[in-house]
């Protein structure tokens, strides 16, 4: 490593970011938050700005090892992984790229409750195997337009989605920490579980972190109707995922439409077996011109602080 480097990414980058990050801010590239510790201390001492990518979390022992840093850039909406308590103890500014990934996260969102309600996967299995040509009867889906889609959670991303979502004549039900203002008809609740009950989509769209962590508890759950669905494109930390696969399992609800996952990218093997449950790789973000978006916003992020100005978008 340069030890002159002022920046310093860790994380699965890629070739088109790697080099962005080089050109843009000299940067050294790690492939994973392991390997800081391995880096010599003279290479670590002058590093100000860490450009952060992964799950793997970020605390105070890490943030010891780099003692010039000044900002941490993470990629992502979610920062959770990251410490931000210990950073604030350190001087660290802390950022992430929200806005951006919005549409996206959201329109995966509509594609889940589609995708599950309309039997989407089973279909195109159905005709791959030949199961169409060979007359074999297909289980109908179910109609989304009309459906109750309730939201928990309404900041950007979960705004999004109620916007599609009300565009599909769907009544929309809310739950949020804070007022939002919002369309007339729109209805609120005052706990998630009253939520459930008016639901016929739940869509978890909370941020994640301890406040939020097993919002979506088993009296959540067990206060959705029978013929619900659970559709999560938030964090797998926010269910509690036990609950949910009894549910599943029993048939207490219709099914969940998961893109993340507690323990990910290994989900409990429970949850593989279950023929009422879809599940995606956490893809919410994964479009091209997205990605790219997000990269961009985090090096502005770090080119900002490193010039002794304020961060596009801080956290702390």
């Amino acid at each position: 490593m340069n030890s002159t480097s002022r920046t310093l990414a860790i994380g699965p980058y890629s070739e088109t970011d790697h080099r962005a990050l080089v050109d843009e801010l000299g940067a050294v590239v790690l492939p994973g938050l392991a390997a800081l510790a391995d880096l010599p201390q003279r290479d670590r001492a002058g590093v100000e700005a860490l450009a952060y990518m992964g799950h793997a979390p970020l605390g105070g022992a890490q943030m010891d090892l780099l003692p010039a840093l000044r900002v941490i850039a993470n990629y992502g909406v979610g920062y959770d992984a990251i410490d931000v308590a210990a950073a604030d103890a350190r001087g660290v500014v802390v950022t992430n790229t929200p806005d951006v990934l919005s549409e996206d996260v959201a329109d995966l969102a509509v594609a889940l409750i589609l995708a599950h309600a309309r039997g989407l996967v089973a279909g195109a299995a159905h005709v791959a195997t030949g199961g169409w040509a060979r007359g074999r009867p297909l289980p109908l889906g179910r109609k989304v337009s009309g459906a109750r889609v309730g939201i928990l959670g309404l900041g950007r991303i979960g705004r999004e989605i109620a916007d599609r979502m009300a565009a599909f004549g769907c009544p929309i039900h809310y739950w949020s920490r804070s007022a939002k203002s919002v369309p007339p008809g729109w209805t609120a609740h005052e706990t998630p579980a009253a939520l459930a009950a008016h639901s016929d989509f739940l869509v978890v769209a909370l941020v994640g972190g301890r406040e939020t962590e097993g919002m979506v508890s088993a009296g959540v759950i067990g206060a959705m109707p029978r013929d619900a669905v659970l559709v999560n494109i938030s964090r797998g930390s926010t269910v509690d995922e036990d609950a949910l696969i009894e549910a599943l399992a029993g048939g207490r609800i219709a099914g969940a439409a998961l893109d993340v996952m507690r323990n990910e990218p290994d989900p409990d093997a429970r949850l593989l077996t279950l023929p009422n449950v879809l599940l995606l790789p956490h893809i919410g973000s994964a479009t091209v011109e997205t990605r790219a978006e997000m990269a961009a916003l985090q090096r502005r992020n770090i080119a900002a602080v490193l010039k002794g100005e304020r961060p596009p978008t801080p956290v702390n």
